[in-house]
């Protein structure tokens, strides 16, 4: 008998929804049912990223240092302005009618400025000023946050200087606020993340030199489930996990008679889940020979 020679199996939203359903011992009916299992789903999801399952979301991202500038987005944060090229890195700007302000880290593009995260709201069309260099432009489109707010956690970080990679280690809060001198000046050795709604990064020493590269990989919050007809960003091995999450939740909402049943069948399924997408590593016993 011939095999399939198909690896493509895949779920969208509608289908993990009469899953769902089914597992219930109930049949969807009404464009309600589909509403409240999809805010369901999506609430599942941030269980998951709160749980840090999601290990195929993890990105990587090199932000370019800036002399004195010690805070950083969690993710790029970029400005469109019509041109960039007269502006200094290190510099404060300043949003002629919003009054935002914003430090520039670095020049990407003739006509970006990527910014350490602003106070106050920039607003398309607007004149902003240099503060040290008192280059002018027009901010050609409004800063979109979605990226660096996407950010769940800093997983691993160094700086990279001259070609050469330094392991930096995390801070607590209260480790950062006990640090007596904040402003002092270097090769950071030490971050601390700031999880705020938009999360931003702080580094001791402060960077000293506009040459360094800061890279992190950082783990980043899945896609939303929006259309009804959307795949969703899991690998196969997370299919069962999220058919039976799904049954669970909505069994709290549609069939209470069942929800011991389908929570069991959940942790099951989640945990088979999380100790396949383990991280592995080799480990090695040296024994000692003769007291050496």
């Amino acid at each position: 008998m011939a095999l399939s020679g198909s690896k493509d199996f895949e779920l969208d939203v509608t289908e993990y929804i009469e899953e769902a359903f089914e597992r219930c011992g109930l049949v969807m009916r009404t464009g309600y049912d589909l509403k409240t299992a999809k805010r369901s789903m999506n609430l599942l999801f941030a269980d998951w990223a709160n749980r840090g399952l999601n290990q195929w979301t993890i990105e990587q991202v090199s932000i370019a240092l800036a002399d004195g500038i010690a805070e950083y987005p969690a993710g790029t944060l970029t400005m469109t302005v019509a041109a960039s090229g007269a502006f200094s890195i290190s510099e404060t700007i300043t949003g002629g009618t919003s009054g935002a302000t914003a430090s520039i880290t670095s020049l990407p593009t003739s006509t970006s400025l990527a910014l350490t995260i602003p106070s106050g709201t920039f607003s398309s069309g607007e004149t902003i000023t240099g503060g040290t260099s008192g280059a002018t432009t027009t901010v050609s489109a409004a800063v979109s946050f979605q990226g660096v707010q996407s950010t769940i956690d800093i997983l691993a970080s160094v700086i990279r200087r001259d070609s050469t990679d330094y392991n930096i280690q995390r801070m607590s809060r209260g480790e950062y606020i006990g640090t007596p001198n904040k402003t002092t000046e270097g090769r950071p050795s030490q971050f601390f993340i700031d999880k705020q709604i938009t999360p931003k990064i702080t580094l001791w020493p402060t960077p000293d030199k506009s040459t360094d590269v800061l890279l992190f990989d950082r783990l980043v919050r899945m896609d939303d489930a929006d259309g009804y007809i959307d795949t969703l960003q899991m690998p196969f091995r997370f299919y069962p996990a999220l058919a039976a999450g799904l049954a669970y939740y909505l069994s709290m909402k549609k069939a209470p008679d069942r929800v011991s049943l389908l929570k069991n069948i959940y942790d099951d399924e989640i945990q088979r889940a999380i100790s396949q997408d383990a991280d592995r590593a080799s480990f090695n016993i040296v024994p000692a020979i003769n007291g050496r």
